[in-house]
C-alpha cells in the first residue's frame, strides 16, 4: 500500500506539472480539478485504509451516561419497586485480582477485583463478603492495589485486561481514602483497560498504572502513566506504540526508583484471537533506573519481538537482582512427524503450533535474559492456544527459586523455573496470586471460579462460591413448569437452571410462612448445554430442552429420562464449512412448537423437533474472505419470526447484516436502510402486538464504540427510526416486549434495565437494589409475569411485572398502601401520646405519694 505522505507528494507533483491550457483555460482548469478530485478521493480512501475511522468512544461521554442513569434511577417512577437476587449461590466468576491485608494477624482484609462483577471486600479471611465498588460506570475490573505505607489507601484500575470475548471496557482508575468506604476518580478514562497499578512503599501520592489500552481499536493512551499528586495529574512516562499496551508493571522492593514494565502488540479483531504479526516490533520489557523518568528496552535473549505474546514479569524480593518473565512466545513449534495438532478446547482445528509459555530468568536486573523451562509439551499446553489470556507470574517472597505461573492451572516451581507441578483442587483459568511475605504458605489465588485461600501451600483449599456471587451468565431462556425454571449459560461454568419462587417474589404469607422472605437465591443445578448456550424449552412439554453449544452444534434433552439427542446440520454438495456465533441462535417456532429455527451463516430449519435439518438461506452475512479467521465471525446472531405469518422471518448477523423473508426463505432481501453499519444485531424482535412493527437492537462494543442504538420499524423493516433517545449510551444487548401489556418495551444495557411505557418514545430506569451491571439478556414470563435478567457479573435477577403490566392497579395499592402507613402512624401518635399522658399521671400520683410520705415523717 503506497504511504499517505507519498500520495501527497504525487498529488502535488501533478498538480504542479500540469501543462498550461493557452487555447481553452475554463477546459483545462476543469480538467485538472477532475483530476485533483480524482486523486483527493484515491487519497482519503487510501488515507482510511492506514488510519481507519476512530469508533473508540469519547471517555467522557461514559462518565455523562453514567450520572445520566444514576439520576434516572433516582426520579423513576419506579424507584420504589426492588428487583431479587435469583443466584446461583453455589457459583462465583472470574477474579482478575487481590488486594491483601497484611500483616495477617491484625488485618484479615482481603480485597477481590472481579473481571465484571465490581470489587468486593472481607474484613474477615471470607467469612462474609461485601460489594464496595456499585456507584461506578463500569464493573470491569483490572486491578486492586493498596498502597504499602497506608493500607486504608485503595486504588483500583477498570478495564479487563484480559480481553476474553466477554471483557469489558473500563473508563479509568479510581481512588479510596477510607478502605472502600468512599471513591474517587481520578481519571485516565481514555485508557480502556487497566492491567496494573503500584503504588511507592512510603511516599502513598507517588502511583504509577500500567495502561493495557482499547481491545478492538488502536489508541494511544496506552503504556505506563505516573502521579505524583495522588492522582490530581498524570505523567505518560512510557509510550511506545497505539497498539503496545503495557500489561505488567513491577517494582524493585529494595530501590523503588527501579520499575519494570511489559508492553505486548495486539489488537484483537472480531475474527481472530489476539495474535503477532510478522511486523510487530513493540513486545518487549523495559526497565527504567529513575523511576519512571526514563526508559530501556532490557530484550537481550528473549524471542524475536514478532514472537513475543503477552509477558508477565516479577522480580524476586529476596534477591531484587533476580527478575523473571513469563512469555507467550509465538514462534512456530516444529512439527512431529505423523503428529496431529488435534484440537482445542471449543472444538476448533489446533493449527497454530506455537511453542507457547516459556520462562525466562534474569540475573542481572534483566540486563541479560535465559530461558530455563523446558521446551515440551506440559508448557505448551500451559496456557494451550490463548495463552494471551493468562500472562501472570508471581516469585515467593522467601525464595528466589520457587515461582508460580498461572495459566490453565496453577503451577508451582522450586527450580527456578526448570520443572513444574501442577496444584490441584481449584478452579481452571488463573489470573491473580498473593502470597504472604511472612508466611509462603498462605495463598490467595483468582481464577474463573472466584477466589480460593490455602493454608498450606496449595495443598488444600478453601471456597467462597457460596458468598462471592459475581456469575458471569450470557443468557437466559423459562419453561412453562410450575413453579417455573430458569436456564443460562455461564462463562467457564457450564449451563445452569434453578427454580423461581413467585410467591416469595411477591412476599405472599405462604412464603413468609415457608421463610421466602430471606430471598430468592438458591443454589442452581447444571444442564444440558456448555458454558455458551442458549436455551428454549418446548412450550408444550416443558421436559424438552433444546440446547445450542458454542460454534453451533445443538442438543435436545428429555428431562425427565435425562434422554440427549444430538441434532446435525446438513447441507448438500461441496460447500464452505458453515460458520457458527460463539453464542449461536437458535428459536422454536410461534406457529408450532416441532418447528426448529437454527443460525450458522445460513438459517437452517427442522419441522421435526431437529431430527432433520435443512438450510432456508444462502449466506447471509457480508462473507468477505478478510474477515475469516480463527473465531467464527459473519454469523447469525439473532432469529425472529413473526407472530403473525408463518415463515415470515427476520435474522441479524455479527457483522451488521439484517434480512428478511416472507416465504420461508424462499426469497431473502437486505433491511440496513437507517442501522448504524457494521454494528453487532445483538437482537432483532418481530413485534406479537402490531403486524409489521419489528425492533432491532445493535451493539458497537467490538468497534469500541459504546454508544445506544435501539431501532423501530412499522413497515417489517424496510424504513426505520432510532428510540434510543431517553436510554443512557451503553451497548443494548437485549430488547423485549410485555406479553400482557402492548405499550410496555424493556431493554437491557451494559448499565442495567429500562422501560417504555409507550412503545418506545420515553424511557425509565425500572426499579431499585440492581447494581450497575452488564444485562445480556431478559425474558417475560407469559404465565407468571415476572422478568428475569441475566446479567454478565452479578447472576440473575427477578422483577415482578405486574405493577407495570397494569398501572392502575399498582397506583391504587400504593394509595392503599400510603393512606394505611398513614393510619397506623397516626395511631401510634395517639397511642404515643395516650402512653404519654397515663406516664404524666403515674409520675403525678407518684409526686403525691412521695409528698405525702415526707409529710408523714415530718
Amino acid at each position: 500500500m503506497i504511504p499517505t505522505r507519498v500520495l501527497t507528494c504525487l498529488l502535488a507533483a501533478l498538480c504542479l506539472s500540469q501543462p498550461t491550457f493557452a487555447q481553452e483555460p475554463k477546459a483545462g482548469h476543469d480538467d485538472l480539478l477532475e483530476k485533483i478530485n480524482d486523486l483527493t478521493e484515491a487519497l482519503e480512501s487510501l488515507r482510511s485504509d492506514i488510519d481507519p475511522p476512530a469508533t473508540s468512544t469519547d471517555p467522557a461521554l461514559r462518565l455523562e451516561w453514567y450520572a445520566e442513569h444514576a439520576m434516572m434511577k433516582e426520579h423513576s417512577l419506579y424507584k420504589d419497586l426492588s428487583w431479587k437476587h435469583l443466584g446461583p449461590t453455589n457459583t462465583s466468576g472470574r477474579v482478575t485480582d487481590v488486594a491483601v491485608g497484611s500483616p495477617r494477624g491484625e488485618s484479615y482484609d482481603i480485597f477481590v477485583a472481579t473481571a465484571s462483577g465490581g470489587v468486593w471486600k472481607t474484613k474477615n479471611e471470607g467469612v462474609t463478603w461485601e460489594s464496595i465498588f456499585n456507584d461506578v460506570p463500569t464493573q470491569a475490573i483490572g486491578d486492586v492495589t493498596l498502597a504499602p505505607s497506608d493500607q486504608s489507601q485503595v486504588w483500583v484500575g477498570t478495564g479487563e485486561p484480559n480481553i476474553f470475548r466477554s471483557s469489558m471496557a473500563g473508563c479509568g482508575v479510581w481512588f479510596s481514602p477510607d478502605s472502600g468506604e468512599t471513591w474517587e476518580h481520578k481519571g485516565l478514562a481514555a485508557t480502556h483497560t487497566v492491567a496494573r497499578i503500584v503504588v511507592h512503599p512510603t511516599d502513598p501520592k507517588i502511583v504509577y498504572v500500567a495502561a493495557s489500552g482499547n481491545e478492538w481499536t488502536k489508541n494511544h493512551e496506552r503504556g505506563v502513566y505516573r502521579t505524583k499528586d495522588g492522582g490530581e495529574s498524570w505523567e505518560h512516562v512510557l509510550f511506545v506504540g497505539d497498539e503496545a499496551g503495557a500489561n505488567d508493571l513491577v517494582m524493585d522492593p529494595v530501590k523503588p526508583e527501579i520499575l519494570y514494565a511489559s508492553t505486548w502488540q495486539r489488537t484483537r479483531k472480531r475474527w481472530n484471537d489476539p495474535r503477532t504479526e510478522p511486523s510487530h516490533t513493540d513486545s518487549g520489557i523495559w526497565r527504567s533506573m529513575d523511576g519512571g523518568d526514563t526508559w530501556e528496552s532490557m530484550d537481550e535473549g528473549l524471542p524475536q519481538p514478532n514472537h513475543r505474546g503477552r509477558i508477565g514479569i516479577d522480580v524476586s524480593r529476596s534477591n531484587p537482582g533476580v527478575v523473571y518473565a513469563f512469555i507467550d512466545n509465538y514462534e512456530k513449534r516444529p512439527p512431529k512427524e505423523g503428529a496431529d495438532e488435534g484440537t482445542d478446547s471449543y472444538g476448533r482445528k489446533r493449527d497454530r503450533g506455537i511453542k507457547g509459555s516459556e520462562i525466562y530468568r534474569s540475573a542481572d536486573h534483566a540486563e541479560t535474559w535465559r530461558k530455563v523451562s523446558k521446551s515440551d509439551d506440559s508448557m505448551a499446553r500451559l496456557g494451550s492456544t490463548y495463552g494471551w489470556v493468562f500472562g501472570q507470574m508471581r516469585v515467593d517472597p522467601n525464595d528466589e527459586d520457587t515461582i508460580y505461573v498461572m495459566g490453565l492451572s496453577l503451577n508451582v516451581s522450586n527450580d527456578g523455573g526448570e520443572s513444574f507441578r501442577r496444584l490441584g483442587g481449584v478452579h481452571s483459568d488463573h489470573h491473580a496470586l498473593w502470597i504472604d511475605p511472612d508466611n509462603s504458605d498462605y495463598l490467595v489465588n483468582g481464577n474463573d471460579g472466584g477466589v480460593v485461600i490455602s493454608y498450606d501451600g496449595g495443598e488444600n483449599w478453601r471456597r467462597f462460591t457460596d458468598n462471592l456471587p459475581v456469575v458471569q451468565f450470557y443468557n437466559v431462556g423459562y419453561d412453562m413448569a410450575e413453579p417455573f425454571n430458569v436456564y443460562g449459560s455461564i462463562q467457564d461454568h457450564g449451563s445452569r437452571k434453578g427454580v423461581v419462587n413467585v410467591d416469595s417474589l411477591r412476599g405472599s404469607e405462604r412464603a413468609r410462612r415457608w421463610g421466602g422472605s430471606r430471598g430468592l437465591a438458591t443454589e442452581w443445578k447444571g444442564t444440558s448445554g456448555g458454558e455458551a448456550s442458549f436455551h428454549q424449552i418446548d412450550p408444550s412439554n416443558p421436559d424438552t430442552l433444546y440446547a445450542a453449544g458454542f460454534y453451533g452444534s445443538i442438543s435436545r434433552t428429555d428431562q425427565g429420562s435425562g434422554e440427549r439427542a444430538r441434532l446435525s446440520l446438513k447441507t448438500e454438495g461441496e460447500e464452505e464449512e458453515l460458520r457458527g456465533q460463539w453464542l449461536a441462535p437458535f428459536l422454536i417456532s410461534p406457529h408450532n412448537p416441532r418447528i426448529i429455527y437454527h443460525g450458522m451463516n445460513r438459517l437452517f430449519r427442522s419441522m421435526d423437533r431437529g431430527e432433520n435439518f435443512a438450510p432456508i438461506s444462502p449466506d447471509l452475512t457480508r462473507n468477505d474472505p478478510d474477515e475469516l479467521g480463527d473465531i467464527p465471525f459473519q454469523t447469525i446472531a439473532s432469529i425472529s419470526e413473526s407472530p403473525f405469518e408463518f415463515g415470515r422471518i427476520f435474522v441479524g448477523t455479527d457483522d451488521g447484516q439484517l434480512q428478511r423473508t416472507f416465504d420461508s426463505g424462499k426469497t431473502w432481501e437486505l433491511i440496513t436502510d437507517g442501522l448504524k453499519e457494521e454494528r453487532w444485531i445483538s437482537r432483532v424482535i418481530a413485534s406479537r402486538w402490531t403486524d409489521g412493527v419489528v425492533y432491532a437492537a445493535q451493539n458497537g462494543k467490538r468497534w469500541d464504540d459504546l454508544d445506544a442504538y435501539l431501532w423501530k420499524s412499522e413497515d417489517n423493516g424496510t424504513t426505520w427510526r432510532s428510540i434510543a433517545d431517553g436510554i443512557p449510551g451503553a451497548p443494548i444487548n437485549v430488547v423485549r416486549e410485555d406479553p400482557k401489556n402492548p405499550d410496555l418495551l424493556y431493554v437491557g444495557t451494559d448499565l442495567g434495565v429500562y422501560v417504555s411505557t409507550d412503545s418506545g418514545e420515553s424511557w425509565a430506569a425500572l426499579g431499585k437494589s440492581l447494581p450497575v451491571t452488564y444485562v445480556h439478556d431478559l425474558i417475560i414470563h407469559p404465565r407468571d409475569d415476572v422478568i428475569v435478567v441475566a446479567t454478565h457479573g452479578r447472576g440473575m435477577w427477578a422483577f415482578d411485572a405486574r405493577p407495570l403490566q397494569n398501572p392502575e392497579e399498582w397506583a391504587k395499592q400504593k394509595e392503599e398502601a400510603a393512606k394505611a402507613a398513614e393510619r397506623s402512624e397516626r395511631n401510634q401518635e395517639e397511642a404515643g401520646e395516650e402512653e404519654a399522658e397515663e406516664k404524666k399521671s403515674e409520675e403525678s400520683e407518684s409526686k403525691e405519694d412521695a409528698d405525702s410520705e415526707d409529710r408523714a415523717t415530718e
